[in-house]
């Protein structure tokens, strides 16, 4: 049996959906906070079963019988995700889960200037210490997050950032898709799986391709740190997630997000969407 939990975001939902045309309703099961959300899997006989990281007590009954157990990682930024990751784990351990699969993210690493790239190593550092066989899916950074990451480049017609580096921007649909295959095949990958798109552009690259799919030029540049977190809160933002997000830029500029790797492709049978791909939808402008 696999239990897939957070099926009521897209993320894990697009899973279950793949993992569906792969193996019958009654082999999964979603562990969600609001089973009022996950009707639509429910109506297709998939087993629903409430389990919250914040109520310790409704795991180990989720994840009961769970031959592959699926973790989606916390996207809350102010929470405390490895501390929730580890309720988490510990519920698997009580619950006997035959393996664990976790949603972590390229550049995992506890160096990392982007506070969840040190969260999912911490994370993998408790994976590798339960006893329990696991495999971290490392999903290249998810390219809808360009929607806002790019600022308001068509009002400007500038994106300005405040570092700039390679980044293997990949489709979620295609990391979800790659995550279906991964549980289908009963453990055939173990501990840091890396899934990317097949090249990482930088901010600068992307105006260039903005450019060209616009035919409007396009302009580029990068604006001393401290500033861009003033004008980020002079727009709106809190200084807290204004600097969260300032650690992506850093880690995109330390190289953290610049690998590339070919298995994503393979898994999902075709090449994977690009950053052109995406950007050429009619609904990205």
């Amino acid at each position: 049996m696999i239990v897939i939990t957070g099926a009521t975001g897209a993320l894990n939902g697009a899973t279950v959906d793949h993992l569906l045309e792969r193996v019958p309703a009654e082999e999964v099961v979603v562990a969600v906070r609001d089973a009022a959300k996950a009707q639509r899997f429910a109506d297709r006989g998939v087993a629903v079963r409430r389990g919250d990281y914040a109520d310790p007590d409704s795991l180990p009954s989720a994840f009961e019988g769970a031959d592959q157990l699926l973790l989606v990682s916390s996207s809350d930024p102010g929470a405390n995700a490895v501390s929730l990751h580890r309720t988490a784990i510990d519920a698997a351990v009580i619950a006997g889960v035959g393996r664990i699969l976790y949603t972590s993210h390229q550049g995992a690493a506890p160096d990392s200037p982007f506070g969840p790239g040190r969260d999912h190593a911490a994370t993998e550092q408790l994976l590798a210490a339960s006893g329990i066989a696991w495999t971290s899916l490392r999903n290249g950074f998810y390219a809808h997050s360009l929607n806002w990451l790019m600022g308001p480049w068509r009002e400007t017609g500038t994106i300005t950032v405040p570092a700039d580096g390679p980044v293997s921007w990949t489709a979620r649909e295609d990391a979800a898709e790659a995550a279906a295959v991964i549980l289908a095949s009963d453990g055939a990958y173990n501990g840091p799986t890396t899934l990317t798109a097949g090249a990482a552009p930088t901010f600068e690259d992307i105006a260039a391709i903005v450019s060209e799919l616009t035919g409007r030029k396009i302009g580029f540049a990068v604006m001393d740190q401290e500033e861009w977190v003033t004008t980020q809160i002079a727009a709106g933002q809190k200084e807290f997630l204004a600097r969260f997000t300032l650690g992506m830029y850093e880690a995109a500029h330390g190289g953290f997000f610049a690998g590339v790797d070919p298995l994503l492709g393979t898994l999902v049978g075709h090449e994977p969407r690009s950053v052109r791909d995406l950007l050429a939808q009619p609904t990205a402008y």
